[in-house]
């Protein structure tokens, strides 16, 4: 991978446009297409709401992230009660909440939980990367796919 951090961070909001400035700029910094890097900021954003709205008695939760490998990887993990399971269909217009995990599906690649009942979920995002300039001009190792 050419870039990896990770995060630990309070949960509260204001975190959130933390982890899509550090994101977000590790992306530019490759060259990946601003259309790629706006999916996968709107899929952090979501998931990152959702560990700060239910992610249980902790004051922290995490975010890694890897990219490289023409690839997006994305982990946010929290200490919340899980999820009871994932919806299938988009919940009615006048409601508020249910939608960050279909829009979370919507703009990745590959999305996968690893939910363990009382102790926390980790929602993992991966995206193909996709370029603005030209095929010669990124780097060899991020044209492997």
């Amino acid at each position: 991978m050419d870039i990896e951090f990770s995060l630990a961070l309070p949960r509260d909001a204001i975190g959130i446009p933390m982890v899509r400035r550090v994101l977000g700029d590790a992306m530019r910094s490759l060259s990946v297409s601003e259309t790629c890097i706006s999916d996968m900021l709107l899929a952090v954003s979501e998931a990152c709401s959702n560990a700060v709205r239910h992610g249980g008695p902790a004051n922290r939760y995490e975010v890694s992230a890897a990219i490289g490998y023409g690839r997006c990887d994305v982990k946010v993990a929290d200490s919340g009660a899980g999820l009871p399971s994932m919806p299938l269909h988009y919940p009615p217009p006048e409601t508020e909440n249910g939608r960050g995990l279909l829009i979370m599906r919507s703009v990745v690649d590959e999305i996968s939980f690893g939910i363990t009942p009382g102790r926390g979920t980790t929602v993992h995002l991966r995206k193909r990367l996709a370029w603005d300039d030209e095929e010669g001009a990124r780097p060899r190792e991020l044209a492997a796919v």
